[in-house]
């Protein structure tokens, strides 16, 4: 479908804030599988159906105003003139199947991610998939027009994967594939659609920028939720590999 951040005083010292659990303690303490989370809860969670709802109403929106769509969509070369249409293209949807399937990614793999990362981090996970594919296209196809949320959602589902590497997923409900395979088939899809000059409507570069920027993103939050929990005390009931743990 067409895609579519310390400062310190003098010689005072401060005891390191405790990480957030986000990354860290997912690391040391292992994580509940994608599937065994969502027979637990069946929830949907904040920012997710918040993103759908405003997809949604976008769409509608477009269709009784068909002028908005032009005032929206990203044209990389004209960024400078549009900068609001790095940040609504996202919201536009080339037609009912382009937001159907994008909104059903967001629905299928949004909730966990968001409740692994947090709401703040999730939203913020989103919008930079999306900036990163708006970046990459202007680098490899200025002059074209670009709408869709698929950058920011192929970020998500780079969010789920790097979580839940061998969770599978089943493709038309019936082929079943390891969500880190998937990124991989994702990935050289997208590369050959990219430089293999095929004409298909699809903005392949805004989907590789998607995974992109969603895996540099999850890199920064690994090493700072890393740096930020030095020092800080293990959770409860952990104890450092090498040490007696003390019985209570």
């Amino acid at each position: 479908d067409p895609a579519s951040a310390s400062g310190g005083r003098g010689v005072e010292t401060q005891t390191p804030p405790c990480a957030s659990p986000v990354l860290v303690t997912a690391r040391t303490a292992g994580r509940e599988p994608a599937s065994a989370w969502r027979a637990r809860t069946q929830v949907m969670t904040k920012w997710t159906i918040r993103l759908i709802v405003a997809n949604v109403d976008a769409f509608v929106l477009t269709q009784a105003v068909p002028r908005l769509m032009e005032m929206m969509m990203l044209v990389p070369a004209h960024i400078l003139e549009r900068p609001w249409t790095a940040i609504t293209y996202m919201f536009m949807h080339a037609g009912f199947t382009h937001i159907l399937f994008n909104m059903l990614g967001l629905y299928f793999f949004g909730p966990q991610v968001e409740t692994e990362l947090g709401g703040t981090r999730f939203l913020t996970l989103y919008f930079i998939s999306g900036l990163a594919g708006a970046a990459l296209s202007f680098v490899f196809t200025p002059f074209e027009a670009i709408v869709g949320a698929s950058g920011a959602i192929f970020g998500v589902f780079l969010a789920f994967a790097y979580f839940w590497p061998r969770e599978r997923i089943f493709i038309w409900g019936i082929l079943p594939i390891e969500a880190r395979w998937l990124v991989v088939a994702m990935t050289g899809l997208s590369l050959f659609g990219g430089f293999g000059g095929v004409e298909s409507g699809v903005a392949h570069f805004a989907h590789l920028g998607g995974f992109a920027g969603a895996y540099l993103y999850l890199r920064w939050v690994d090493r700072h939720s890393r740096d930020a929990g030095k020092g800080c005390p293990g959770p409860v009931g952990a104890h450092r590999p090498g040490k007696t743990p003390r019985s209570q």
